[in-house]
């Protein structure tokens, strides 16, 4: 289909002029709208309005000037069929082959903090309308939504002497209406979010591709990642030094490390060291390098090939005893000159800076299930001494207490069943992932005396209840002191006997922190 008269709306002014002046070279009309006429007049191309074209105004404050028979008669007009030809000529519609449309920026508008009138103002609604007929009308039109696919379009029309394969806008079709969709969804998220609805009847997810990686979980596998939300600190907007890609597994261990050192974004500094999305070490330190040598120390071996994350700008010393180790990815942050200058360039560790302390989580965190999607609001709860209870004879002196705070809130991140020793801020040893909880406490043990750190005067986390008393009486046999745990379980009164026969402090909190 030869591109004889285009019709070019855009927010987006990217490639637009370049591509108006090829369009123009080829003796293709043009038809514009306010800001997009102005723009190609300014340049000295010729341009219609589309008020040219109607025969009639802008109104309502721009809200109407494209929604006329004038313009989508000559958008959706099938060049094939001989009643609409006739009535095109009868009433004087010129055909349009091609649509170059983007919308208003309705989620850079919401991201701002526009109030509702702003954020109702900027729902775009002659735009989507131009989109999807072109879209509709693909056998004979040409649509484009992404500045992106300019220099494809000019190639096409190059090839093809001024004109578009069938193949061509068939894909762009694709793409004009996975933008409508995408845009359909930003406005049904941000109107359900306005009423307060967690679980909508339809979920509406959209994404962005960001990336491709280097592979999936393993090299076999093809992976992606899709951007989805309004910008948050977090993987989906962090900067990359250093030339090599990132993985799929990569980006999760980092999205995990991130996620766990910002439980401590308001206090002392502290390393998270993550493997397969498991947290190997935790601590906290009177410096950032203190932190990490803290969390190094607790499992050196799983840390190999791991991920570091902080919550302060990463600088030079800690940077340099990073290297000291493989290590895939750090994740921080900042990062000061002289660290970028020690990271820069290597293949690993790569530095991602995430540009804020806290990873966005949006309302709902989702996961495939075969051919559904589990949806679940994140688990943002923080606890505090005050939520917790004590069921023993003994009370646990203050040093447990802030020992406790930092093991549960590290448990939280670890993979269930989850125990984690802990002891001066700093994780002893844990176990993750395993089908019986004292079999985890068993695994943190051996971890901790394989690392040669002693657990005796820790305390020990359980993300969720002892169902019996051994995975206590494991840690009380190591030496632990003092437990945290949810408590729940139909045998707690035998549990609390056996912390009592240890001479163990331990709190119930009442929150379960499965993780799976």
């Amino acid at each position: 289909m030869t591109v004889r008269r285009a019709l070019l709306s855009v927010t987006d002014k990217s490639g637009l002029v370049d591509l108006a002046r090829f369009l123009d070279s080829r003796g293709v009309e043009l038809i514009s709208t306010g800001g997009t006429a102005a723009a190609l007049a300014a340049q000295g191309l010729p341009v219609t309005t589309v008020s040219q074209v109607t025969g009639f105004p802008e109104i309502l404050d721009g809200r109407v000037k494209t929604l006329h028979p004038a313009i989508h008669g000559g958008i959706l007009g099938c060049r094939d069929a001989a009643s609409h030809v006739r009535e095109m000529s009868e009433h004087g519609i010129s055909g349009i082959d091609l649509v170059v449309v983007n919308l208003y920026a309705f989620e850079d508008v919401v991201a701002r903090g526009a109030d509702w009138t702003g954020t109702i103002e900027a729902i775009d609604i002659g735009g989507v309308a131009l989109v999807r007929a072109a879209a509709k009308n693909h056998a004979f039109v040409t649509v484009m939504t992404d500045p992106e696919d300019y220099p494809a379009l000019i190639d096409e029309m190059e090839q093809h002497e001024g004109a578009t394969s069938s193949a061509f806008r068939l894909r762009m079709a694709g793409i004009a209406y996975q933008m409508t969709a995408a845009y359909d969804a930003a406005v049904a998220t941000r109107f359900l979010g306005e009423s307060k609805e967690t679980f909508p009847r339809r979920l509406t997810v959209s994404g962005r591709l960001d990336r491709r990686l280097r592979y999936g979980e393993n090299p076999h596998q093809s992976g992606a990642f899709y951007h989805v939300g309004s910008g948050e600190p977090g993987v989906a907007t962090v900067s990359q030094d250093g030339a090599k890609g990132l993985s799929y597994n990569n980006l999760n261990d980092a999205d995990a490390a991130l996620e766990a050192v910002a439980e401590f974004d308001h206090e002392r500094p502290a390393v998270v060291i993550v493997k397969h999305t498991n947290p190997c070490g935790a601590a906290l330190g009177d410096s950032l390098i203190d932190a990490y040598r803290k969390a190094l120390a607790c499992d050196r071996l799983s840390a190999f090939g791991g991920v570091v994350a902080t919550n302060q700008p990463l600088d030079r010393e800690t940077a340099e005893a990073i290297t000291g180790i493989f290590t895939e990815v750090v994740i921080a942050p900042d990062a000061s000159p002289s660290a970028r200058d020690i990271l820069e360039g290597r293949k690993s560790p790569r530095l991602l800076l995430a540009g804020g302390p806290s990873p966005g989580r949006g309302s709902l965190m989702i996961r495939s299930a075969g051919s559904g999607l589990l949806a679940q609001t994140p688990d943002r709860y923080c606890l505090t001494s005050g939520d917790m209870r004590v069921v023993t004879r003994r009370q646990p002196d203050p040093d447990e207490l802030d020992d406790m705070l930092f093991a549960f809130r590290v448990v939280k991140h670890v993979r269930s069943n989850a125990i984690v020793y802990a002891r001066n801020g700093q994780t002893l040893g844990i176990g993750a992932g395993q089908m019986s909880r004292v079999d985890s406490a068993m695994i943190a043990r051996q971890k901790a005396g394989r690392s040669g750190l002693a657990i005796t005067g820790s305390v020990v986390a359980s993300d969720a209840f002892f169902p019996f008393a051994d995975g206590l009486l494991e840690a009380a046999e190591g030496g632990a002191t003092a437990v945290i745990q949810p408590g729940g379980s139909v045998r707690d009164e035998e549990v609390i006997a056996a912390a009592d026969a240890h001479d163990m402090a331990m709190v119930m909190t009442g929150v379960r922190h499965f993780r799976h």
